[in-house]
């Protein structure tokens, strides 16, 4: 017995001696700054501070690249202080780490169940970056960390549930760069119906790459099978879950889920030292969860500018919302009046397709297609159908279909699967016209070819004609052009003969004529420009004219930049321009007559602030997101307005906004989204700081001016004003929203009862996330617009908003150098 015992002793000795490259042993302990290796020296397990922060944590990263990549951290949520920091094993057996040597309470904890007493247990870090607790002489494993991922999806990893161990494996995005801490996005399969991916934001879908084809996962197209990967999925009562190899194991891959809620796969190359990324999504709208609304479709293949249709048989339940881009409120079916059920009349067939959501829906993979096809024909509830597995070896096999609501389905160029949707004769006919009149295609485009030629001909000689009779007569007129006023400049024939027809030139006479010559009474106000009259032409038509002043800091460029611009914008939520006048000295130009004024005119003023009840407020915000995504994104031009504010937002019998003033707007290219320029222009107050310190402007600029509107039609108070605490409005929001006080701001004359707290509180909350300093945190207006249409919607906390500082006021000067002015327009960097 006492032999025995000395053998124990001795072995448990050895161990603790012993010092592995790839193990720690029970007795042994790893300190800040010791780094275990695998044996193949492929990944490191130690301590490390992520970017430029001081704190330390635990974790993985890969040991043969230069730029060091954590791919699973241990104490993410309680890192260490400091450099004391210690790893070891508890009495219990469990592997621990600590703030220091003397620690007695963990901050991490591999956390087995039940008590470990082998001697021989140990912590092994593999060549596949998993470290697993084991016994070091049997092989059995306790514990590894592969069945706990943090944002890092390794070859040979799985995600998903089984049921050995009852874990559900997800990924969960790090806060930021340099904070590994827990963050809001989280990539997991959802067993509920039949298995998909999901990518949460919160607890809500951000992106869903769908159910599985047989190969690849629905909303992944460039997955594949290819032939560096081996991909397997299992779908049984134990196990629910997902895992991919790599065939060349000098491939160096992973996917992620970063904080800004992009799924991505990047693969190093070592020759540039680099990380590749192969695919990231979500990119286009399309990607988004949902993006049409309930029954919705999107189509990015479309050749149209708006990507959303309805499915077969179903329409838009809020029309009018349809047309001005706003889905939320999806569609519903058409002949909802018939309540008698009847035997289909037939199924649309869609094409290359991620079928809907599946967790409603129910899944038999002992049919064939053809006899899914028969189960719905004979089932009322049933809307559609798909099979289960459409890439698998032996073809399409299993039947998928759909009782309800379908939600988020959409077409791919060259991917995607045959989804079938059912509707009555009628919509079948229809949908059969559509696709048969495609087999004419071809020579309808021939027919129209050679017609549009001839067409063009003709157009042509009449311009020519046309324009020869117009120069005599301007020569025998006093009124001119300016050759610096050159029309055609960048543009083609056909835009200028579509500018002819969209912006005609009034004669100085008419427009005298229409405002009783510039008279006081017709004076409606001033701006950057100029000088607005109201006048009325002599077939009754009102309109609105901006004359150019002499001494305004907007000249010939600003002129024509609005002429070019506006006479191409088509929407509702932007004024229309009926045509200009050049003449002599005079530049004018002429728009509709909008006889509400502008909304400054309402929110900064008591007596008609208190018509504006909430309703009313939130349909203004609602009218102008929808025209600025219009520019920065469904018009024909990418649009920068860079003056948006309540001077240049017009509203009509109706109190529709329409914004105006395109003076200064720039056009993009159809990727481009930021700029730079030497010539600072917008309005103080409404100037984004990337834009008023570097003359950097982008989408985001606007989306700057757009927070700061939302902010002052919830109070009623300019962004100029200042106070105790700060040196403009947004400030002082700031300071009560870290108070929990923010529901002071509400502006005090709007009527309670026409009012949801929450609701104002939430695109306030919309309002501080579009001001951030940093334009990278702000969000694009087409995710502004779906928070402002969402009832209940998790939105991120925002950041530290710019121009908040409280200067010292200059009472000398009856000034403050801290504040802003939000009536006057920069058009250079010296205010004018």
């Amino acid at each position: 017995m006492k032999v025995f015992v000395l053998v124990i002793f001795f072995f448990l000795l050895l161990q603790s001696c012993i010092s592995s490259v790839d193990t720690i042993m029970r007795r042994q302990s790893l300190r800040d700054g010791d780094v275990l290796f695998s044996l193949g020296r492929r990944f490191a397990f130690g301590f490390f501070s992520p970017g430029a922060s001081k704190l330390r944590y635990v974790g993985i990263w890969y040991a043969q690249i230069s730029k060091q990549t954590v791919v699973w951290v241990a104490n993410r949520d309680r890192p260490v202080n400091d450099t004391s920091g210690l790893i070891k094993f508890s009495s219990r057996g469990d592997l621990c780490v600590y703030a220091s040597v003397n620690g007695t309470e963990p901050l991490w904890s591999t956390n087995v169940s039940d008590s470990i007493s082998e001697p021989t247990l140990a912590a092994k870090l593999s060549d596949s970056g998993n470290l697993v607790l084991l016994d070091s002489v049997t092989g059995r494993t306790f514990w590894e960390s592969f069945g706990h991922p943090a944002d890092t999806f390794l070859p040979f990893m799985r995600l998903g549930f089984t049921g050995k161990d009852g874990l559900d494996r997800f990924l969960t995005s790090w806060r930021s760069p340099e904070d590994p801490g827990s963050g809001n996005f989280t990539y997991r399969i959802q067993r509920k119906g039949f298995p998909q991916l999901f990518l949460y934001k919160g607890v809500t879908p951000w992106w869903r790459p769908g159910s599985w084809t047989g190969r690849r996962w629905s909303g992944v197209p460039k997955m594949g099978r290819g032939h560096m990967f081996n991909i397997s999925f299992v779908n049984n009562q134990d196990e629910v879950s997902f895992a991919y190899g790599v065939t060349d194991a000098s491939v160096i891959t992973r996917i992620i889920v970063n904080e800004r809620g992009n799924d991505q796969r990047l693969t190093w190359i070592a020759r540039d030292e680099r990380w590749n990324e192969f695919w990231s999504v979500p990119k286009e709208n399309c990607d988004y969860y949902a993006h049409c609304g309930v029954n919705g479709h999107c189509d990015p293949t479309t050749s149209e500018t708006f990507v959303c249709t309805c499915l077969p048989g179903f329409e838009p339940k809020f029309p009018r919302d349809w047309f001005l881009r706003d889905t939320s409120g999806g569609c519903r079916k058409k002949n909802r009046a018939a309540s008698k059920c009847r035997e289909r009349d037939g199924f649309v067939k869609l094409e290359r397709v991620k079928i809907p959501d599946t967790s409603a829906a129910g899944v038999d993979m002992n049919i064939t297609l053809k006899e899914c096809k028969q189960r719905c024909s004979r089932n009322c509830s049933c809307v559609a159908y798909a099979s289960a597995h459409h890439e698998s070896e032996g073809g399409a096999i299993g039947c998928l279909p759909w009782h309800g609501d379908m939600l988020d389905s959409r077409t791919y160029s060259n991917s995607g699967q045959d989804f079938y949707v059912s509707v009555d004769a009628e919509e079948l006919a229809r949908w059969n016209r559509k696709g048969s009149s495609g087999k004419r295609r071809v020579f309808l485009i021939l027919i129209s070819s050679i017609s549009a030629g001839m067409l063009l001909m003709v157009i042509f000689f009449s311009y020519v004609r046309k324009q020869r009779k117009s120069n005599r007569n301007k020569r025998s007129s006093t009124a001119f052009i300016p050759s610096s006023f050159d029309f055609e400049d960048s543009l083609t024939f056909e835009e200028d003969e579509e500018r002819n027809r969209e912006s005609p030139l009034f004669e100085l006479s008419t427009i005298a004529t229409a405002t009783n010559n510039f008279s006081v009474q017709n004076k409606l106000g001033a701006g950057g420009f100029g000088p607005v009259y109201k006048g009325v032409l002599q077939n009754r038509m009102e309109i609105a004219v901006k004359r150019l002043s002499r001494n305004s800091g907007q000249g010939m460029e600003e002129f024509k930049n609005e002429v070019r611009l506006i006479s191409k914008l088509q929407h509702r939520n932007l004024v229309r321009i009926l045509g200009c006048c050049v003449e002599l000295e005079e530049k004018m130009l002429i728009y509709e007559y909008l006889p509400n004024k502008s909304l400054d005119y309402f929110i900064f003023h008591e007596e008609h602030r208190a018509e504006l009840d909430w309703p009313k407020r939130m349909g203004i915000i609602r009218g102008i997101a929808r025209g600025v995504l219009y520019l920065h994104q469904d018009s024909r031009l990418r649009i920068i307005h860079r003056d948006l504010k309540d001077s240049n937002v017009l509203l009509d019998n109706d109190m529709t906004p329409k914004i105006a003033d395109f003076g200064l707007a720039r056009i993009f290219g159809g990727n481009q989204i930021e700029g730079s320029t030497n010539r600072v222009v917008g309005t103080y107050g409404y100037m984004s700081p990337e834009h008023a310190m570097d003359g950097q402007f982008s989408v985001k600029s606007d989306v700057y001016s757009f927070g700061v509107l939302i902010l002052e039609i919830i109070t009623g108070n300019k962004n100029s004003a200042v106070y105790e605490e700060s040196s403009n409005l947004v400030g002082h929001i700031w300071g009560l929203w870290g108070k929990g006080e923010a529901r002071e701001i509400i502006d005090t004359l709007m009527d309670a009862e026409t009012y949801d707290v929450s609701e104002v509180m939430k695109c306030a909350h919309i309002g501080l996330l579009c001001v951030q300093e940093s334009a990278s945190d702000r969000p694009d207006m087409s995710a502004v617009l779906f928070m402002l249409g969402q009832n209940a919607i998790d939105l991120p906390s925002p950041k530290h908003p710019a121009f908040t500082v409280l200067r010292k006021r200059n009472v000398k000067n009856g000034g403050s150098s801290g504040c802003s002015f939000n009536d006057v327009t920069l058009t250079s960097v010296q205010g004018r």
